[in-house]
């Protein structure tokens, strides 16, 4: 079996140090090289129709033309690229703008590696998936909307709670069958009782999880979970 081609990145970032940082956080993904580096949207623009990248990781604030505006001119010009904004704004005007413009993901700084890895990891999995399938389902839409929702909701995460370990609950919730409680979800996941009240408890609050009770024959009722349908 041919083995797959790496998806091409560029880095147009300003920090050396930050850029670096992000060069090996790429580089340790299996699916991913580094094509080129820029510091500046005009030296970024220069390198994006040098090197046609599959996608640019790019800063937002940055000197000469900042990312807003490149981002605008790449979407003008119809380039065919990719983007995940890498912005330390967090408001809700620049995130907006950002969806506006088409970007794949957003990253608040400072990220940590396994938030990039999600970024990347769901990218490349619609990037193969577009790359094999010359249409798309209803299914395989519906499937890529979901993941990106799903994503979102782990970008503002309470205090304590951690993407991949919402991310384990989430998909043992999504091959259940049946109701279950959080001890038996924990059981299956390796994680405490408590631990994954949390949770399911984060997760009920923001509408994607249902709970009820189960009445046994003796002794208190028991909280049991699913997943919200649609």
């Amino acid at each position: 079996m041919a083995k797959e081609p790496l998806i091409r990145v560029l880095l147009i970032e300003d920090d050396p140090m930050v850029q670096e940082v992000n060069r090996m956080f790429v580089e340790k993904l299996s699916g991913f090289t580094i094509v080129g580096t820029a510091a500046t949207g005009e030296e970024g623009m220069v390198k994006t129709r040098e090197l046609q990248p599959d996608l640019i990781l790019l800063d937002i604030f940055m000197p000469k033309q900042d990312g807003l505006s490149f981002i605008k001119q790449i979407r003008e010009q119809y380039m065919d690229v990719d983007i995940i904004a890498v912005t330390a704004a967090n408001d809700t005007k620049t995130i907006k703008t950002l969806l506006r413009y088409g970007v794949m993901d957003y990253l608040v700084k400072p990220f940590t590696f396994e938030r990039l890895k999600a970024a990347l990891t769901q990218y490349e999995e619609m990037f193969r998936k577009m790359q094999k399938e010359a249409e798309l389902s209803q299914d395989s839409l519906d499937e890529m909307i979901k993941q990106k929702q799903a994503q979102a909701n782990m970008d503002d995460l309470p205090k304590g709670l951690h993407a991949h370990t919402l991310q384990q609950v989430i998909e043992r919730l999504e091959e259940l069958d049946e109701p279950k409680s959080a001890e038996e979800i924990g059981r299956d996941v390796g994680l405490a009782r408590v631990t994954v009240r949390r949770y399911l408890n984060y997760l009920e609050s923001v509408g994607q999880v249902e709970m009820d009770l189960t009445y046994g024959s003796i002794g208190r009722p028991i909280q049991t979970y699913k997943l919200k349908q649609g």
